[in-house]
């Protein structure tokens, strides 16, 4: 033999040459995971960049504007927590303090969390804190820094004003504002802090035993860091703001009962949940006796409750009533539009389930006012829902022999309108103007169609063996209805009605289109009263805060929902 290697034993030795040029850290099965892992991030930092400048992004400016006051200006003076206390006086310091408590309380679950599965599952999430954390002060230092470059770069424009307008200058003003001595420090303090946290799980991960690396820390642990860090600088923004506020009665010589307030409704609150989950818990008690105490200890409860809730009122009373008004509207509209459009939409889901003559063609009828233009149909509607005489629906109405009515022009609840103007019912218990009642007829009109093909999707999913085993233990059409179809179109139902919610709250385009100036404001919703804020009085810092309000309620609603549906959804 001539001593030259064989083709595949010179592939092999190429092969051990080229894993030996490798570093070490990037080879073996920890290395591989980590490989997978940068390539599956690689795909979808497009999509974390466009969730990123699309959705976080307005919302954290919007919140950033909030803070701001200012007539037609973007960027106002710095006024803290002042516009929300113009919309909702002194609650805002409690939806504060209790928001603020809650983030801090969801990082200590989420770390808790971690440890808990450290005793079930033999990992190890200490080493991975300092890592998380370090990481998550460096995302805020990163936060802060946008907050400081910004405000600069949207000065530009007036900086602009009087001076030649051309493009070396406003280069130079944004080479300025980027290498403003703070916009630097924020800037690199945050690259060093995201390189260290990085870093030191990088560090970590090599050093784990290969049994204590089943289990990576790191996420959970900035997640935590970044809700502690937010709630913190809320806490720390509503204390602060409590203060300047007695600061400045103690100037004027007023008194201010602000800590009163928030310790009464805060206690009010707290014994309705408390009353809540006494109740929720009376069913599982072994006697009635028991169950009796419970409810009857829930039902006191509640009675305290709404006696320290008493002293909601009086700090609703002294915020901006159009926004109190436009919120009641919105949750008049919820209340008439979600359940009755649910209800409809399900008859019609199981009436269309059934093998009858043309209907795919009913299908598509029901479904096509969703699919047309909200504008249009909004704008027909306004046709026949006018106030004239002579509009269509009026004519009906004079046919039958009954007196035409304003419609979208009457500010009139319908529970006054039948009670009669002798009776005062008060706005709440007036009920939702007439005009609002036919701008709920059309918003139910249009989404019933969507939300019966959804129930027709959901229905076909439901096994045809079920209902043909339940009819032959005896039970009739209304028994598989009861105890086959709902539970099983549970997750629809809890679907469509966390849509339906949502979606009721932000409605928009066709109460526009439909609402008028008779109407008195009886059809401006929180999403009107926001809009009309921002363009119409050019409150850009207000409607900010408005809008960030509704998104509190929206999520506070849906947590609640989620929380409900968690014991009632059967996704069996």
């Amino acid at each position: 033999m001539d001593g030259s290697l064989s083709p595949s034993a010179a592939v092999r030795t190429d092969l051990l040459r080229q894993m030996q040029a490798v570093p070490r850290w990037y080879r073996g099965r920890q290395s591989r995971r980590l490989r997978e892992m940068l390539l599956a991030y690689s795909f979808l930092a497009p999509a974390f960049i466009i969730i990123g400048l699309f959705g976080l992004f307005p919302l954290a400016f919007a919140a950033y504007e909030s803070t701001l006051k200012g007539l037609n200006k973007i960027v106002g003076s710095y006024d803290g927590l002042g516009n929300y206390v113009k919309a909702v006086d002194n609650l805002i310091y409690i939806i504060a303090f209790w928001l603020a408590a809650g983030l801090i309380l969801y990082a200590g679950r989420t770390i808790a969390r971690a440890f808990q599965e450290r005793r079930q599952q033999q990992t190890e999430p200490l080493p991975w804190l300092a890592p998380g954390f370090v990481t998550a002060v460096g995302v805020a230092l990163f936060a802060h820094f946008v907050y400081l470059l910004l405000p600069e770069l949207l000065l530009i424009p007036s900086k602009l004003r009087g001076q030649i307008n051309t493009q070396a200058a406003f280069r130079g003003l944004v080479v300025e504002a980027w290498w403003l001595p703070k916009v630097q420090i924020a800037l690199w303090g945050a690259i060093a802090l995201l390189a260290l946290g990085v870093g030191g799980a990088l560090f970590v991960n090599s050093r784990l035993p290969r049994a204590r690396r089943n289990r990576i820390y790191f996420a959970p642990f900035v997640s935590a860091g970044i809700t502690v860090t937010a709630g913190a600088a809320l806490a720390w923004l509503t204390w602060t703001e409590i203060n300047a506020a007695y600061s400045d009665a103690l100037e004027k010589g007023e008194g201010l009962d602000l800590w009163s307030q928030i310790v009464t409704i805060s206690a009010g609150f707290l014994l309705l949940l408390l009353a809540w989950w006494v109740w929720e818990s009376a069913g599982d008690r072994p006697s009635n006796t028991a169950m009796a105490l419970r409810l009857g200890s829930a039902a006191m409860l509640m009675v305290g409750g709404w006696t320290l809730i008493g002293e909601l009122p009086r700090v609703i009373a002294a915020g901006d009533q159009d926004w109190w008004i436009g919120l009641m509207a919105t949750v008049y509209y919820v209340l008439g539009t979600a359940p009755i459009q649910l209800g409809l939409s399900l008859i019609l889901a199981v009436l269309l389930f059934q093998k009858i003559r043309g209907q795919s063609v009913f299908r598509v009828l029901y479904f096509l006012p969703y699919v047309a233009p909200f504008v249009g149909t909004a704008a027909v509607f306004r046709i026949i829902f006018s106030n004239r005489p002579s509009a269509p629906l009026n004519s009906m109405l004079t046919m039958l022999g009954a007196d035409p009515l304003l419609w979208l022009s009457e500010p009139t609840g319908i529970f006054q309108m039948i009670a009669g103007s002798h009776v005062d019912l008060g706005p709440i218990l007036a009920g939702p103007s007439l005009a609002l009642v036919a701008i709920m007829i059309y918003g139910i009109w249009t989404f019933v169609g969507f939300d019966t093909v959804i129930f027709l999707a959901g229905l076909g999913a439901i096994p045809n063996e079920l209902y043909e085993v339940s009819a032959i233990d005896g039970a009739d059409g209304w028994a598989q209805f009861r105890h086959v179809t709902l539970p099983l179109l549970s997750p629809t139902i809890y679907f469509l009605s966390l849509y339906a919610v949502i979606g009721t709250f932000k409605a928009f385009n066709h109460i526009f289109v439909l609402r008028q100036a008779a109407a008195l404001g009886t059809t401006d919703t929180a999403s009107i009263v926001i809009f009309q804020a921002f363009k119409r009085d050019t409150r850009y810092g207000y409607a900010s805060a408005l809008a960030i309000l509704l998104l509190i309620i929206i999520l506070a609603i849906t947590m609640i929902n989620n929380r409900v549906a968690s014991r009632r959804v059967f996704y069996g």
